[in-house]
């Protein structure tokens, strides 16, 4: 998600405090799992008695869904989430790329395929999530409308559809100078949905009888024919559990714990109560539990405050699928994109123009296909505990490589969990037919887009690899028979420091002149999520007027290729921006039979290729300093 400075427990948060960045955390990280009380009940619920909105709900009925929904959240987020996935962190960092990072860590080269290919099927259910999240929330606030006036039904569509082109729209002006409110609005909407339960839980006080797990298991027993259909409604409760691991960069191990245990958990608790003892007490109410806590007179108002908090919901993934692309593309699993910075203090304020436009076209498809939010519901659960059983398993390779803990301890630990992951997401597979295949077939599609972008990129890099030159064994040629010299610096970008750069080759063959001082640059990426500055640049010299110079960006980060060389002026080393020239390779890839892909898998790539961004934008390079170079090669 929406990743910026920090480590565990708020360390490195020195201009926020512990209660700031807690009250942060409730805008950000909690707005999607405070508004799942607007349809996890209900859903729930019908799902128990076969979709009947008018029929008489048996009291075990409730008492038995309640108590899943209460240990769903003790289970799923509470023990897995908030208490053993916030310990795998990579320097402060958090989500499911960061666990793909360390499991790669420790599984080393040979084997770390296995856990770059999880982490892109958990991406891809990632952007899943990211497209039904806003569509089901906003739809199921605005919903609200009908039990005020039933004549705004036919508009509910059209209202939702301009609250979110709105949403969107607003992303490139960035969230820095609404975010501050976002945390004071989901305290009041957490108070609200605990005062509203406390308010109606004395209609019938045999809810607390859900505390009890028993009477889950009791449903199960006398239920079994409808278990898994409620298990695929129960996980409705605990969307957007993986917000919390995934943000824990930008508030910290420790605010975003206390927000959960002392706010956010009692909130839900209490809200779920409250709607199951009005349940019980009217069985009408069943329609729509949630809007019907409110008094007649308070509606109006809770509607709104309902439609912001869903909105606040929906800006959190949004802001997840921005961050994500950004590690996608660090890691090398994504073309380049463009990032813009949206913020001078956080760096994880980002906006990616290409995802947003997107996101935005799948979420109004999703919305006028599916129509109501409880349709949507049965596309929901799939992508989000898909990606809880990608995240159980990584855990699993990091806690027995990266911990060192024992095979025994390993599987004592997380097989309870990975159980509840695939029993949760198996009961999600009924809705496959009914809306699930939407997100099933997303994550199918970019996990396809990424493993085709990895694989044709590692074919490119092996095809012109046979064709380079030695960097040094160039440079000792050079030496012996200098070409003529022009003044000023050439910077040559490269992925292989060993070899010469295709444009310092060609440079070299059609200009005839070098450079009095030539660099040849490399920009890697780290596997933490950010580098300390003074392990930003490494200076080489190779003779006097070659060097070679090696960058490192953390994954979280945007590179800029300027900064970095300015920096290298404490080591001595004369940098002046205006007499540099930058020295880019422009390959034009042609398809090939022999290439090792498919020919369709070929020209998906050349596509990816050429959507990929310009390097110059990516590495932040002055456009009038900039001599592009082409080539033509096939893969």
């Amino acid at each position: 998600m929406d990743a910026g400075h920090g480590q565990n427990g708020g360390h490195g948060h020195g201009k926020m405090g512990y209660g700031a960045l807690a009250l942060g955390a409730l805008g950000v990280v909690y707005g999607d799992i405070g508004t799942s009380p607007l349809y996890a009940l209900r859903e729930t619920i019908l799902a128990a008695t076969g979709g009947v909105e008018n029929a008489a709900v048996p009291p075990t009925v409730v008492i038995g869904v309640l108590s899943l929904i209460l240990w769903s959240l003790v289970i799923v987020v509470t023990l897995k989430y908030v208490v053993l996935l916030m310990r795998a962190d990579n320097n402060g960092e958090g989500g499911i790329l960061t666990l793909v990072a360390l499991a790669q860590r420790s599984l080393g080269r040979a084997r770390s395929h296995v856990a770059l290919l999880l982490g892109m099927i958990g991406a891809g259910l990632f952007y899943g999530d990211t497209v039904i999240t806003p569509a089901i929330s906003v739809l199921s606030a605005i919903e609200g409308v009908k039990l005020i006036t039933p004549a705004l039904d036919d508009y509910i569509l059209w209202i939702a559809s301009v609250i979110l082109i709105g949403l969107f729209v607003m992303q490139s002006h960035g969230t820095h100078r609404v975010a501050t409110l976002f945390g004071p609005i989901m305290l009041v909407w957490f108070l609200t949905l605990a005062g509203l339960g406390i308010y109606h839980i004395s209609d019938d006080l045999s809810v607390f009888r859900s505390i009890n797990p028993y009477y889950a298991l009791l449903f199960f027993r006398d239920h079994a024919g409808v278990a898994l259909a409620v298990l695929g409604s129960v996980c409705l409760a605990v969307t957007g559990a993986e917000a919390l691991y995934a943000d824990m960069g930008h508030f910290g191990r420790g605010p975003i714990r206390s927000a959960w245990l002392y706010v956010v958990f009692p909130a839900l608790w209490l809200n779920y109560l409250g709607q199951g003892a009005l349940i019980l007490s009217d069985p009408t109410a069943i329609d729509n539990p949630f809007y019907r806590l409110a008094p007649q007179g308070l509606l109006l108002p809770f509607v709104i405050m309902a439609t912001v908090a869903t909105i606040i919901a929906s800006q959190s993934v949004i802001t997840g699928a921005f961050s994500l692309t950004r590690q996608a593309i660090q890691l090398g699993l994504l073309p380049r994109m463009e990032i813009r910075h949206t913020s001078e203090q956080t760096s994880g304020q980002i906006y990616v123009p290409r995802v947003n436009l997107l996101l935005l076209v799948v979420v109004l498809i999703l919305v006028w296909s599916f129509r109501t939010s409880s349709s949507l519901s049965h596309a929901y659960g799939i992508s989000v505990f898909g990606t809880m059983v990608v995240s159980s398993l990584l855990a699993a390779i990091v806690i027995r490589r990266h911990w060192g803990w024992s095979p025994l301890a390993t599987g004592a630990l997380i097989l309870p969990f990975l159980l509840v992951d695939v029993s949760f997401f198996s009961a999600n597979m009924l809705k496959l037919f009914h809306g699930g295949y939407v997100p099933v077939l997303l994550a199918m599609a970019l996990t396809l887009v990424m493993w085709t972008w990895m694989r044709g990129t590692k074919i490119l890099f092996d095809k012109t690899r046979k064709t380079d030159v030695p960097l040094l064994e160039l440079v000792t040629m050079l030496s012996k028979s200098p070409p003529a010299r022009v003044k000023g610096m050439a910077v040559f970008l490269t992925s292989d420091p060993e070899t010469a750069p295709a444009s310092l080759l060609h440079n070299l063959k059609h200009n005839k002149v070098l450079h009095e001082r030539n660099v040849v640059l490399t920009v890697r990426s780290a596997d933490t999520p950010r580098v300390v500055e003074e392990e930003r640049v490494r200076l080489a010299r190779i003779t006097d007027d070659f060097w070679r110079v090696d960058m490192v960006y953390g994954y979280m980060e945007s590179p800029n290729v300027p900064k970095g060389l300015a920096m290298l002026r404490k080591q001595g080393f004369k940098f002046d921006i205006m007499s540099t020239s930058f020295f880019l390779s422009r390959r034009s890839i042609k398809a090939s039979p022999q290439s090792g892909m498919p020919m369709w898998q070929d020209n998906l790539f050349i596509g990816l290729t050429k959507s990929a961004t310009d390097a110059t934008d990516f590495f932040q390079i002055p456009t009038g300093r900039v001599v592009e170079v082409g080539t033509q090669v096939t893969v």
